[in-house]
């Protein structure tokens, strides 16, 4: 990789990470390739033990789920062993740090675990959940919160920097054993600690951050019952009204079962999904924040960027996917680099304007955009379109995810009537993304088709022919050491691009 994107490429083999979990509902274990800004998970299991489910009654672990969740951990030991992970980092949470029995489960663990376990405070998962949330999105503003079993951490994060932080004890475990099972008691619990945090206002007409398996369920639920046409919850954003009432409906659910989507959600999830639901209902009633949005990634994720080194923090995480990607899936990643200089010249003036974030989006379209060459021509856009809307990706919304997924479908279908009809560009999936934001994906899409027709995929050609405007012109110019590369195919391609620009196409050779 050069210029401007060889900062995001990887040096060398990757070293993985193993983090264990151990949570008062679940117990689990993710390995990732390495403490890299977007980093991939090799391995993921979870087992829910419910370690911490008698804690607020008896202020012990319960026996049964000790004796589950020490045979997970075994397992995972042997995991790790198989993987040839060397480096394995255990925490625990709230359950093992509040029962009485709490460290003598920890000695037990670290022996069959084969490692120190640390128990984390509140503050620590506090500040571990918000650094989840900095790896995951972009420039973070509002308030993040880390729903588990046993407690709630909640913590103000600003682009980098952690503000007040507080645990409160309101797991979905620990409300029904402390309420006795009774949810109009949990509500009444639920209210007395919310209130009880005097600095909750700094979350009004900020993003809330929703973070935890429970929240990630009724997201989940949510998509089922909207029809929405991704199963991402990485993103997925809910309107504030819109979600205190759909808590509020679960919360009263007579039968739970009876939901629409609920046989998605796991039995042992399910248990504790009203109580969660009431948790992030009042909540969000005193926050009063301008949305609600979900993340898969948290405290584990703020662990792996706990380890990084600062010049890997600084790496948007967004563009250093689509490098590392280009890498590993394009035929040749330089001539991705040199696709985000190329398109650049359409973007200035008298092209169309485009805000930073819009060119962010474009630059990973252009890193993005030879990914699929390995699948059969007659099906690279559907394929392309699915493996891009549905990827791993960190550090965008859902609108952004399906503009870069149609961007690379035109680059690989074209512009044409067919283009736009039938099933591989889903109506569902257009309403995600604006009008605007859909024909800027049909010029970027059309721009790269013409320089891969152009550099036949190759660095070292379209940085020698490059774009510019003329008067009512867009202006191609090949010299002479090029030349050969004319034709009609990559002249009809370079109409359709300046047809969508609204210029006359013009392109010189020597």
């Amino acid at each position: 990789m050069t210029r401007a994107y060889a900062e995001f490429g990887r040096k060398g083999e990757l070293e993985p990470i193993g983090v264990v979990d151990i949570g008062s509902n679940s117990v689990r274990l993710v390995i990732y390739e390495g403490a890299v800004r977007s980093p991939t998970p090799i391995f993921n299991e979870k087992v829910l033990c419910g370690l911490g489910r008698q804690v607020a009654s008896t202020g012990h672990l319960g026996e049964e789920a000790v004796e589950r969740t020490l045979a997970a951990l075994g397992r995972f030991r042997a995991i790790a062993r198989i993987l040839r992970v060397k480096n394995i980092r255990a925490i625990a949470t709230a359950a093992c740090r509040e029962a009485a029995d709490g460290a003598a489960f920890i000695q037990r663990g670290e022996k069959v675990l084969g490692t120190r376990i640390q128990v984390l405070s509140g503050q620590q998962e506090a500040e571990l959940a918000a650094k989840g949330i900095i790896m995951g999105f972009r420039s973070a503003d509002g308030l993040a919160g880390d729903l588990g079993g046993g407690s709630l951490e909640l913590i103000d994060v600003e682009g980098t920097s952690l503000r007040q932080a507080v645990t409160l004890p309101l797991g979905g475990l620990r409300l029904i054993d402390s309420s006795g099972g009774r949810i109009d008691k949990a509500l009444d619990i639920a209210d007395a600690q919310i209130a009880s945090v005097g600095w909750l206002d700094r979350g009004r007409n900020r993003t809330f951050y929703a973070v935890g398996g429970t929240w990630r369920a009724i997201a989940k639920l949510h998509m089922e019952q909207t029809n929405y046409p991704l199963r991402i919850m990485h993103g997925y954003s809910m309107q504030t009204k819109a979600a205190i009432e759909f808590c509020e409906d679960i919360r009263k659910a007579k039968k739970l079962s009876s939901m629409y989507g609920i046989e998605d959600v796991s039995k042992p999830r399910r248990e504790v999904l009203p109580y969660g639901a009431m948790v992030l209902e009042r909540l969000l009633k005193k926050l009063e924040p301008s949305e609600v949005r979900f993340s898969v990634f948290g405290i584990r994720e703020g662990l792996v960027y706990s380890l990084m080194s600062e010049s890997e923090r600084r790496k948007d995480p967004l563009l250093s996917f689509c490098a590392e990607f280009a890498q590993q899936r394009s035929r040749d990643a330089e001539h991705a680099v040199e696709l985000c200089n190329w398109t650049d010249a359409l973007f200035e003036a008298p092209g169309p304007k485009e805000t930073d974030e819009e060119r962010r989006l474009r630059h990973a379209a252009c890193l993005l955009s030879d990914t699929g060459w390995r699948a059969h021509p007659d099906y690279r856009g559907e394929q392309s379109l699915l493996l891009i809307a549905h990827a791993a990706l960190a550090g965008i919304d859902h609108p952004g995810r399906v503009f870069l997924a149609f961007a690379i479908y035109f680059r690989h279908v074209g512009i044409g009537a067919d283009a736009e009809g039938g099933e591989l560009l889903s109506e569902r999936l257009k309403e995600i993304v604006a009008k605007k934001q859909f024909r800027r994906a049909r010029i970027i899409g059309a721009a790269i088709r013409a320089a891969h027709m152009l550099s036949i995929g190759r660095a070292g050609i379209i940085d020698e022919t490059p774009l510019s405007y003329e008067g009512d012109r867009l202006v191609l110019t090949i010299p002479k050491a090029h030349a050969a590369l004319d034709g009609e195919r990559l002249r009809r391609r370079f109409a359709a691009l300046a047809e969508l620009l609204e210029r006359v196409p013009e392109l010189r050779v020597g």
